[in-house]
Order: C-alpha cells, then sequence, then structure tokens
C-alpha cells in the first residue's frame, strides 16, 4: 500500500538519523568542540532529500537494506559539510542556516572548517564498512561519491559560483554550474542507492541518471523561486540572498513565471523517466512532486 509523503518522509528520516547518531563521535574528550559542531550541523533539522532519494531509488530497483541506510548516511554527512563550508565567510558569508546560527557563527570560524573537513572524511569511513557487498560494488559506490562531491561535481559547481558572482550567467552557463553545485550530490544519491541492491541493470541505471539530472535542477530552479517568493522564517536562511549578493538565478535570469513553467517541465522529465519501473518507484515520484512543491 502507498505510504503518504509525509510517512514516507518520516520513515527513510528515522533510518537515517539512528546511523548517523550511531556513526557521529559523541561530544566528549579532547575534541569535543569539533565533535559538538559536527552534530549541530548535521541534527539540526534538516530535509534529508539526499538520504530519502537513495533510499527510494533502492526500493525502486529491490529493496534498501543496511548497507542502503549506511551509503544514504554518508551522503548527509558530505551536504551538511558543504553546508558548512559554503557559510563560511570566504564563502557565501551566510549566518542563519535552517532558522538557527550557521556553524561558524555558533562555534567558530576555525571549528567550522574542521567540522566539515571530517564529516567529508567519515563519510568515505562509512563506505568501508559496509557489509556483504561485492568489491567492485564497494569501489564504485566509493569512486562516485568522490566523482560527484569534488572535481567532476559539488566542489567544482561552488568555484563556478563563486567565480561568477557579480557577473551575468546566460541559461546554459547557469545549468551547469546547478548541474554540479546542487544536481550532482543529488544524482549520486540515487545512483548510488541502486547500486547498494545489488541488481540494478544498466537501462535502469540510465533511467535513475536521467530522473535525478532533472528533478536535480528543478531543485535548484525552486530554490530560486522561494528565495524571491518565500520569507526568512520559512527557509529557515536569509530570504533574498542571491539578490543581495549579486548572483544570477532562474528567477533574475527568466523570470518568475517562466522559471517555474521550467520546474514544471523539468518535474515531467523526471516522472516521464520513471516509466521503466513502474510502480515501484512510486516513492521517488512522491519525492519529485515534494521537491518542485515545497515552501522551504
Amino acid at each position: 500500500m502507498q505510504q503518504s509523503l509525509k510517512t514516507l518522509l518520516a520513515d527513510y528520516s528515522q533510518q537515517v538519523d539512528a546511523q548517523l547518531e550511531q556513526s557521529l563521535p559523541q561530544a566528549e574528550g579532547p575534541a569535543e568542540k569539533l565533535f559538538a559542531a559536527m552534530r549541530y550541523s548535521v541534527f539540526n533539522g534538516g530535509k534529508r532529500l539526499r538520504p530519502a532519494l537513495c533510499l527510494a531509488a533502492a526500493d525502486a530497483i529491490g529493496n534498501s537494506n543496511a548497507n542502503t541506510v549506511k551509503v544514504a548516511a554518508a551522503l548527509e554527512m558530505i551536504h551538511a559539510y558543504s553546508l558548512i563550508h559554503d557559510d563560511l565567510p570566504a564563502m557565501d558569508n551566510d549566518d542563519l542556516r535552517r532558522g538557527k546560527p550557521t556553524c561558524h557563527i555558533q562555534f567558530d570560524e576555525a571549528t567550522a572548517i574542521l567540522a566539515g573537513d571530517a564529516l567529508q572524511s567519515l563519510a568515505f569511513q562509512q563506505l568501508t564498512e559496509l557489509n556483504d557487498i561485492a568489491a567492485d560494488h564497494l569501489l564504485n559506490l566509493v569512486a562516485m561519491l568522490a566523482k560527484y562531491s569534488g572535481c567532476n561535481g559539488m566542489a567544482v559547481g561552488q568555484a563556478i559560483d563563486l567565480a561568477a558572482t557579480g557577473q551575468t550567467l546566460d541559461i546554459d552557463q547557469l545549468t551547469n554550474m546547478h548541474r554540479h553545485k546542487t544536481g550532482a550530490l543529488i544524482e549520486a544519491a540515487v545512483l548510488m542507492g541502486a547500486l547498494t541492491t545489488g541488481c540494478a541493470s544498466q537501462a535502469q541505471l540510465d533511467a535513475l541518471r536521467d530522473f535525478a539530472q532533472a528533478i536535480g535542477l528543478a531543485f535548484q530552479v525552486q530554490d530560486d523561486i522561494l528565495d524571491v517568493e518565500s520569507s526568512t522564517e520559512q527557509l529557515g536562511k536569509q530570504q533574498g540572498a542571491d539578490a543581495a549578493n549579486n548572483k544570477s538565478t532562474y528567477t533574475s535570469l527568466l523570470g518568475l513565471e517562466q522559471a517555474r513553467n521550467q520546474a514544471a517541465s523539468l518535474y515531467q522529465q523526471s516522472i516521464d523517466s520513471l516509466a521503466p519501473l513502474a510502480e515501484r518507484a512510486e516513492p521517488l515520484r512522491q519525492l519529485a512532486s515534494f521537491i518542485v512543491n515545497r515552501a522551504y
């Protein structure tokens, strides 16, 4: 029987939070401040969307399992590290994240940098602790997380974003930036989840890649819409920050109405991509709908 979106997200979040609680060091000992900063940044009310996509992708192929949950937790660690570093004064210089002081404000800049570093390392350590998985699948998972979070993915997207501040990008440049900065980790989440089943065919992986690329861009378009339409209280971060920092966005280039059309088109592309996976992909369809209809 189909779960409601609320129940689905709660179920996925509960599994991942239990794994994160187990994996993250307790805030004690000589590095107590560092460990407290890591926990603060991971357990600060995130939507757990990337872990949810990871688990839903596994369920679309076979069944999610203990390894899927560990991979989902690793992805959330990478996401949390990226947000800590994005918020730093040298990057986006934000003081609010999910309605709470950013890590460097709550602690200090040096601790925030170390917390991000440690979360990134811990994510890869998490992958080394998978059980009963073929060596080639494990290597593929490690390579995929490195690729999509680093020089072929998220880090490159952030570098492009920083270099483009104060400049006007065209729509192709903006899309390229966000395919890396936002879309890459979403694509990794979907593909890595499927791989944890050990039974994903190439055709299934291709369908999931198409889905992830479309919904990853839709996520960013909706973010840009919310930065115009929503409030700081709803967003949990400073509303209007992109305009204040003179950054190109989908709304600044396309206008609000056309940006909405773009999000709707990308959403439909994502749904169409899931056709070969039939009813098993229903959780992914629900998550895609959430991504383009969310208010935060």
